[in-house]
């Protein structure tokens, strides 16, 4: 029971070192439920936690992972009785004693045709054993040293075998219509299960030779909450963008409302004077005419240089996003010049290729091609100065790392002066501001700057405008 406890206890701490919420209360809870449970029933231990410790679905994935490290479902090879042997690599040799090349040997072939077969009945227990047993045979490294997935893909070549099912299943039956899509859609599903269980296969014989705490810190991600915007991968890109809806809209309300209580409307001479004629003619009491109701309008400022190049696609997204709560949005990009990049933002555009047109396309280069804050500002008070009025909010995304070139201190004072509200988010951990050539803080007294890595700290900022 000892083992068991700080098996759960690690867990938990992983759980938490990875960026979910798991209180102490929580942990508790788990405890409580195995108590209740079988626990040789791993399927029934792996809903009894989920159901105590996961607070979003999409903290799913990283539970899952983290899950099948501290409570493996196999040690060592993983083989039992009847099964196939594994462990060392089952490659036919040629004259020379080389391995012979996956499409010429029949061993793999064999394991091929294995796998077809399982692809095609969707056995997913057997289908796990598969796995298992071909990490055993293709999962070192050439010098035995590790295990890679790799290898094992590499031998097996699911992808590859997509032809062949479909001719299996659509056997008399016409191509290219309703029968065929639904097949291809269900054989790339279980072909994604087949590289998902290798990958877990693989980090869990890591974790058995380098110890589950480092395999846990080095193969998790952090969940999409506290994902650092410059290390989102595609798929990722896409969840983002769904979640930064929501925070624009909470963004333009925030605005909105910052904009309604910071000014009153005209003086509303007529019901003035009327009041007054109560108190002998002195006006005691003003009275203004109310504010118009309107949405605010927006300028976005984004350094696009290669440094935070990752974290201009979160710009993009952002910017996507705010277009539809904003009056007027406009956008612009800058590296040591400024350009517009407004009419990227046709709706329905893709994260990917507007970045592509972005880079290709914007004028953002002026002599060295590297940052320099203060020339992209003046470039930007010279071209779009009248992009910037009494109902706009300006805000800048950017490291503020200007290569020690100028800052244009004065220009950015003015156009701070100029909006209504002036904002600026930072990509960069707030230890690294002010050190090398950043010049977060000269900037900061003008424009009030925040660390945003994240959506997280995106979420915070949006809640510290109320």
């Amino acid at each position: 029971m000892a083992s068991l406890v700080d098996r759960h206890t690690g867990f938990v701490a992983a759980l938490r070192e990875a960026g979910l919420p798991v209180s102490v209360a929580e942990g508790l809870d788990a405890v409580r439920a195995m108590q209740v449970i079988d626990l040789l029933d791993r399927d029934a231990l792996r809903a009894a936690c989920g159901a105590t410790l996961v607070k979003r679905p999409a903290h799913r994935p990283t539970f899952d992972m983290l899950f099948d490290l501290w409570f493996p479902p196999a040690v060592g090879d993983g083989v039992g009785a009847g099964d196939a042997p594994g462990g060392r690599a089952a490659r036919t040799l040629d004259a020379d004693g080389r391995p012979v090349p996956p499409p010429l040997d029949p061993l793999v072939q064999a394991r091929r045709r294995e796998l077809a077969g399982l692809l095609r009945s969707g056995d997913d227990p057997a289908l796990r054993q598969f796995a298992r047993t071909a990490v055993g045979e293709y999962g070192r490294t050439p010098g035995q040293q590790s295990w890679f997935s790799s290898g094992v893909l590499g031998a097996m070549s699911p992808e590859t075998l997509m032809a062949g099912l479909l001719a299996a299943v659509l056997e008399g039956r016409e191509r290219g219509g309703m029968a065929e899509r639904v097949a291809r859609r269900t054989f790339r599903d279980r072909i994604s299960r087949f590289e998902e269980l290798v990958g877990a296969e693989v980090r869990r014989r890591i974790a058995e030779d380098t110890g589950v705490e480092r395999t846990a810190r080095l193969s998790v991600r952090p969940p999409l909450e506290r994902l650092d915007f410059s290390s989102a991968r595609r798929a990722e890109l896409a969840a983002l963008r769904r979640e930064v809806y929501p925070l624009a809209r909470r963004l333009a309300t925030r605005l909105a409302q910052r904009q309604r209580l910071g000014s009153r409307g005209r003086l509303d001479f007529r019901r003035t004077v009327r009041a007054s004629l109560a108190s002998g003619g002195v006006p005691l009491t003003t009275y203004h005419r109310p504010r118009r109701p309107h949405k605010p309008e927006l300028v976005v400022l984004c350094d696009a240089s290669d440094s935070v190049s990752a974290f201009a696609h979160f710009t993009l997204l952002l910017t996507f996003a705010l277009r539809e709560q904003f009056s007027k949005v406009r956008a612009f990009a800058f590296i040591d010049a400024t350009d517009e990049i407004t009419k990227f933002f046709a709706p329905g555009v893709d994260v990917a290729d507007a970045m592509t047109r972005l880079a290709r396309e914007a004028d953002l280069v002026w002599i060295t091609g590297r940052s320099n804050y203060g020339h992209a500002i003046k470039v930007f008070q010279d071209r779009y100065a009248d992009a910037i009025g009494p109902r706009t909010s300006l805000l800048i995304l950017g490291d503020a790392r200007s290569n020690y070139g100028e800052l244009s201190l004065p220009i950015l004072r003015d156009m701070a002066g100029r909006a209504r509200h002036a904002y600026w988010l930072n990509p960069e951990p707030r230890d690294r501001w002010d050190t090398g050539d950043s010049a977060a803080s000269r900037y900061d007294e003008i424009v009030p700057m925040y660390e945003c890595r994240n959506l997280a700290q995106l979420a915070a900022f949006v809640e510290e405008l109320a």
